[in-house]
């Protein structure tokens, strides 16, 4: 009989403890006041190098868990003390899982170090798709990537907008910007580009103030005769002609450049909305087994024991689909049924309702900043929106069983 295990190994159990203790000890007691302030927590991410969390070598081995599931046992820690902070420092991933998804060895051994530095140098890094009027409809990318053959340099124009870490120049960072080379071949003529820290011409537009996730810095990028040199093309100009040559004819190409990057990060995205959701159950739990009315604790009513159950089971619920994705993920199995995007959809949908529960369990105590619930309810909406909407999550689902291209 073949094994079949859930139980978490010891390495995986070292770690969750350690990400735990770093996200109750350093995270939370700093949560409210930089979701105040709305500004990147630099001494949490110094500390979170310091410490070893914020590093290519963590990331690495965390990325390399054969089961798949130690990232998302990161994700959903940090998340339980912050998402705003986790973002703050896990956004630079989004930009190596561009660079990883697209690159050539030669180039993922370039520039992914570039992205972390060193506890005494830190870098970071963004991965620019979206545009103002290019959301969920990525095919219609108005930034242009144009090749000066004389100069063998890339120039690019346009401007995105949503992008974590975009723009910040107060240290090294790394953008990884996905533009359109070829325009009347929509999705399949685009490429991804890393532009050098400090590359003249890219520059940051409005940063954005934002319902949640404030820790996490969320701003436009703008491109305006941005040259880089002719090897920051990811994947290198011979195969892109041989993919343009392809998609010219009508053949089949390989995954657009930003499709890779979201596929790998749908179920790391959903297990951070997990830890927003088991926050606030377990903070939920606690208030209702301590609050009294009419003479017993709240728990004692069925109205918010069956809440609470119901809570403990989708999160539960959510995590299992996560699980599953990043095995499949990990041990190279064909997302079939858009089990990526399912676990996305299930844990963002399950965060909002986790939360929005939780205030009401803690009636008028929930809806203010003196406690913890309003902020992950804000925080959570997100993850309904970003990395995919919902709408787009069940859209990628139905094309996927249905073998049609549902609109």
């Amino acid at each position: 009989m073949a094994d079949f295990s859930l139980e978490l190994n010891e390495d995986q159990l070292q770690i969750q403890k350690w990400v735990h203790d770093f996200a109750e000890n350093v995270i939370r007691p700093v949560a409210h006041e930089w979701d105040e302030r709305e500004e990147t927590p630099w001494p949490v991410i110094e500390e979170a190098a310091k410490v070893g969390l914020y590093s290519l070598d963590f990331v690495t081995n965390a990325f390399m868990d054969p089961t798949g599931i130690t990232f998302p046992l990161v994700m959903e820690e940090m998340c339980w003390g912050d998402a705003g902070i986790t973002l703050a420092i896990f956004g630079t991933t989004l930009g190596v899982s561009g660079i990883l998804g697209n690159g050539t060895p030669e180039q993922i051994a370039e520039w992914i170090p570039q992205c972390f530095g060193t506890p005494d140098d830190i870098h970071i890094a963004s991965f620019a798709v979206s545009e103002p009027d290019a959301g969920s409809d990525v095919s219609n990318l108005r930034t242009r990537a144009v090749y000066d053959e004389a100069t063998d340099e890339w120039v690019l124009n346009g401007t995105k907008t949503w992008i974590t870490n975009g723009g910040i120049d107060k240290v090294p960072n790394v953008h990884v910007i996905v533009a359109s080379v070829e325009p009347e071949l929509k999705s399949r003529g685009h490429a991804s580009f890393v532009v050098p820290p400090g590359t003249p011409g890219l520059s940051m537009g409005q940063k954005f103030k934002k319902h949640g996730i404030r820790a996490s810095h969320t701003a436009e990028v703008v491109l305006s005769d941005c040259r880089i040199p002719g090897s920051c093309l990811l994947g290198g100009k011979e195969k892109l002609d041989e993919r343009l040559a392809r998609a010219r004819e009508g053949k089949r190409t390989r995954t657009q450049a930003a499709m890779s990057t979201f596929e790998a990060s749908r179920p790391l995205v959903g297990a951070q909305a997990l830890g927003i959701a088991r926050a606030a159950y377990e903070y939920s739990l606690d208030y209702a087994k301590e609050r009294q009315a009419f003479g017993r604790p709240i728990i004692d009513n069925q109205a918010i024991a069956f809440k609470l159950a119901d809570m403990k089971m989708e999160i539960d619920a959510a995590r299992l689909l996560v699980w599953r994705a990043t095995w499949m993920a990990r041990n190279g199995k064909e997302f079939t049924s858009g089990e990526g995007s399912m676990s996305k959809l299930k844990a963002g949908e399950v965060a909002v309702k986790a939360t929005e529960e939780a205030i009401q369990i803690l009636g008028g105590y929930g809806y203010v900043r003196e406690y913890p619930v309003e902020r992950w309810h804000r925080d959570a909406k997100i993850y309904t929106i970003f990395e995919g909407t919902s709408e787009i999550q069940r859209l990628v689902v139905a094309r996927a069983i249905s073998g049609i291209h549902v609109r």
